[in-house]
């Protein structure tokens, strides 16, 4: 239903018109698995006749990128290509799928606070998905979705999709989310939150900080504080410290005790010290106890990514002075930078595989389906594995960085387009009812497909 002047491509930049012909812009791409570091390569177990190859597969995959898409969708997909693997005839069905029912999960590490949960988050002014619940050392957000694709008004299905598709393709996209930060996202990359690049997560809560270095800080100082917006952790208090024979110091938190040397909601979230809002940590204490606290008592405070650190010590009045932090504290303050990972955002692309998508595969939907779930069809992306959801359908989930440059396109309905393939044994595909007249050889597809390099991906037995 599109109109295309010739010579010239569609608003898709899919599609173009060749002398009055239909044509897929892009070539379809096949993968050449490749060791591409070279190095030694080892056996999962003693095979005599291994020859070295970490990889089962064939040496090319067929991709559905640049495969074309067929609609109506009782149509055979638009490629269906024999091969041999270990002997065994096989069978790859590819199509370009248009997912109206697809959106992006999104992993920010970061302990900074991008928002509350379920706030809005928004590109270019739309509500595009929201906050979600955290993880360790991460935030994470929830994009895209059909009722942010098709729900709303014209402007934001469209912004949607465009955010969607460059987050699938490895692109920045910066995000604005409701009462909260301002973040930069791109996949493999750190992401910027308020205009500053984050450089590494969290080494973990302030609890799992005090009982990864107490015994580091063991007579080196009499008290430590890690600042975190969720556990924040006191060394005397803690299980770790009273193992160590840690004295009481007298410190008085603010905010919910948990269990000893845990506790909660000890200052607002935020991007300051340890995920919360302070810039002074101090703030988070009360008067130290005078029957446990002694002039001279030392104390470190320091966030769970070691970005914020001060050294104090008790005056005559029991007030924390801060002073010059000794070598020995600042190597552990150093030792906890070196143990938080990079920063780095994440972008898994989800969708469901449903409808008449099926329908290309065979003439009975529900056997791909079934096949899928009880392994019998692999399902990838662009070459890359995905995860499938257990329960109904064929939803699964893929890292975007996993798969080559330029996968996914869209269409004006707005959808995402993706590239999905179905690999199984060849007599399997037959009992499943599949378009056996549409079954082509692998040297048939060669001809007008462009050949790019992957690294190798180990197969299951390896």
């Amino acid at each position: 239903m599109c109109y295309i002047k010739p010579g010239a491509a569609g608003a898709c930049d899919r599609y173009a018109n060749q002398n009055g012909e239909l044509v897929r812009v892009d070539p379809h791409i096949l993968l050449e698995r490749t060791v591409s570091h070279g190095g030694r390569l080892v056996p999962f177990q003693a095979v005599a006749d291994w020859d070295g190859k970490i990889v089962q597969e064939p040496g090319l995959f067929v991709t559905a990128i640049g495969a074309g898409t067929t609609y109506p969708d009782y149509k055979p997909a638009p490629f269906i290509v024999a091969s041999e693997i270990d002997g065994v005839d096989m069978v790859t069905v590819v199509t370009e799928g248009i997912f109206s029912y697809c959106g992006v999960k999104v992993k920010i590490d970061t302990d900074r606070y991008l928002g509350p949960e379920t706030a809005a988050v928004r590109a270019d002014g739309e509500a595009v998905g929201h906050v979600t619940t955290s993880e360790y050392g991460s935030q994470m957000l929830s994009l895209g979705g059909v009722h942010h694709l098709t729900g709303g008004s014209k402007k934001q299905g469209r912004v949607t999709c465009d955010t969607l598709m460059d987050l699938s393709n490895c692109k920045p996209v910066e995000l604005a989310i409701d009462g909260g930060a301002t973040v930069i996202v791109q996949a493999g990359r750190a992401p910027v939150v308020n205009g500053v690049a984050e450089e590494r997560m969290r080494v973990g809560c302030g609890s799992a900080t005090i009982g990864m270095f107490a015994k580091q800080w063991q007579g080196k100082v009499d008290e430590v504080v890690v600042v975190d917006d969720h556990i924040t952790g006191v060394l005397s208090e803690h299980q770790a410290g009273k193992l160590l024979d840690i004295a009481d110091t007298g410190i008085k938190m603010k905010g919910r005790r948990s269990t000893p040397g845990r506790y909660f909601q000890v200052a607002e979230p935020g991007t300051g010290w340890g995920g919360t809002k302070i810039s002074d940590p101090l703030s988070v204490l009360g008067p130290f106890d005078p029957k446990a606290a002694r002039p001279g008592l030392t104390m470190l405070m320091v966030s769970t990514t070691g970005e914020h650190s001060a050294f104090y010590r008790l005056d005559e009045a029991l007030r924390p002075i801060e002073t010059t932090m000794p070598p020995d504290l600042k190597a552990s303050v150093e030792r906890i930078q070196e143990n938080c990972e990079p920063a780095l955002c994440t972008v898994l692309f989800m969708a469901g595989a449903g409808g008449s998508l099926r329908a290309g595969v065979t003439d009975n939907p529900v056997r791909l389906t079934r096949s899928v779930k009880d392994a019998l069809t692999r399902v990838t992306s662009g070459g890359a594995p995905v995860y499938v959801w257990p329960g109904g359908g064929i939803t699964f989930m893929v890292d975007v960085t996993q798969m080559p440059v330029g996968a996914f396109g869209y269409v004006p309905t707005p959808a995402l387009v993706a590239p999905i393939e179905f690999t199984l044994k060849l007599s399997d595909y037959a009992a499943l009812g599949g378009h056996m007249d549409h079954v082509r050889p692998l040297a048939s597809v060669k001809d007008f497909a462009e050949i790019r390099a992957m690294p190798a991906m180990p197969s299951r037995r390896a």
